[in-house]
């Protein structure tokens, strides 16, 4: 097991109800920006309950934060901040919602141009605190130091993390949940099994207790991923997926282990260029790219073969293939294609395309080992691009 630091402030709110808690949450007397997408928080109850619960506090609404959150809206919201002195953000949301805030909470008191922390990794000195009540369960956004940001006149997804936006608190409660359209639970389930996978995936480094919370979220999503999309309704089920998504990336399961991420690089240069569902990319991309490093990843191939999918009969490719198809099964149950020629325009250069563009931005070697280059990210697109 390799060294590590382990630290996560973040207190999670957790089950029917807890929205009112945040009454005892946000500072007395704060000037609160709360920050959400559209409005399915008012259809949902979500957005009476938090106001309700912020009564005696000054609260300043900033709405629109879209998918794949845009830097020219967030820069909105900063300035509104600014303006408005807030001194605290309650995000009302999903990851996008949540990713967005983190970088308003960066940006306020930040002394230049904001992009500078995100694609240039300027130093982030501090960051206003933040809140969040989750209504999609997909990113674990709400539970760690990560967030992603879309640049639409630069073709720029990008991601930065600090531990000076982890959220104070976070709201968990299922019920908010059920009103969620199937595609964004499907999207959420597939989202959180690639978090685990990323973290996982790699090669063993005697970290077994992290192997084997890895293996049982996979597992537990495997089961309740189809029940909680059939029956959206079923609090046990719903519970169960938000508190995975939860664990998927709080920073336990990856704590002293190798990590992977080529997947969701190549994955944001996807969604960049086509505007395809970042969940929909990650199944595009993680099966093809376990094909492409097999060798690499056999170990924890065979193990994820055998400790997840009960695949023990065959030869090692054998067994690895067919833990691989039985991956691709599961996305393709929930919805989501495993090929990216099922999406429509999708040019024959992405390969290339995309494999120059990681290269541009100084990502020419990803992965644990940094053995996907700019020649295997052709393989694994073009392998995705057969029907």
């Amino acid at each position: 097991m390799q060294n590590f630091e382990f630290y996560n402030p973040t207190k999670i709110l957790f089950g029917k109800g807890q929205i009112a808690a945040i009454t005892n949450e946000v500072p007395a007397g704060a000037r609160v920006l709360l920050t959400a997408g559209g409005g399915s928080i008012k259809a949902n109850g979500v957005y009476d309950q938090t106001i309700r619960a912020l009564a005696g506090h000054t609260v300043v609404e900033f709405w629109g934060i879209e998918p794949n959150p845009e830097y020219a809206t967030l820069m909105k919201a900063v300035e509104l901040a600014r303006n408005e002195k807030i001194d605290f953000i309650l995000a009302l949301g999903g990851g996008s919602v949540l990713d967005g805030s983190k970088f308003v909470a960066a940006a306020i008191p930040f002394e230049g141009e904001p992009w500078d922390f995100v694609n240039k990794r300027a130093p982030i000195a501090s960051a206003m605190p933040l809140g969040s009540v989750l209504t999609l369960p997909a990113t674990g956004s709400e539970s760690n130091t990560f967030c992603v940001i879309s640049r639409r006149e630069t073709g720029e997804k990008l991601a930065f993390s600090t531990v000076l936006v982890y959220p104070k608190f976070a709201v968990l409660d299922p019920e908010t949940t059920f009103s969620l359209p199937p595609r964004q639970v499907a999207n959420g389930v597939v989202d959180a099994f690639c978090h685990v996978c990323e973290q996982y995936m790699t090669f063993p480094s005697e970290a077994h207790i992290q192997d084997r919370f890895a293996e049982s979220i996979l597992r537990t999503l495997i089961e309740v991923g189809p029940k909680t999309l059939a029956n959206p309704a079923n609090y046990d089920d719903r519970a169960t997926f938000v508190w995975s998504a939860t664990l998927a990336l709080n920073g336990l399961i990856g704590a002293g282990v190798p990590q992977d991420w080529a997947t969701h690089m190549i994955g944001h240069e996807l969604t960049a260029l086509y505007g395809i569902d970042h969940a929909r990319t990650l199944a595009v991309v993680m099966p093809h790219l376990f094909r492409v490093q097999s060798a690499q990843k056999e170990a924890k191939l065979l193990q994820f073969a055998d400790r997840v999918w009960g695949i023990t009969n065959g030869s090692k490719q054998e067994r690895i293939e067919a833990a691989i198809a039985k991956t691709e099964e599961f996305f393709e149950a929930m919805g989501l294609p495993t090929r990216l020629s099922r999406y429509e325009n999708i040019q024959p250069a992405t390969p290339s395309l995309i494999a120059e563009k990681l290269k541009g931005r100084g990502f020419a070697k990803l992965g644990e080992k940094g053995e996907v280059g700019p020649e295997q990210v052709v393989e694994i697109l073009t392998r995705s691009l057969v029907a």
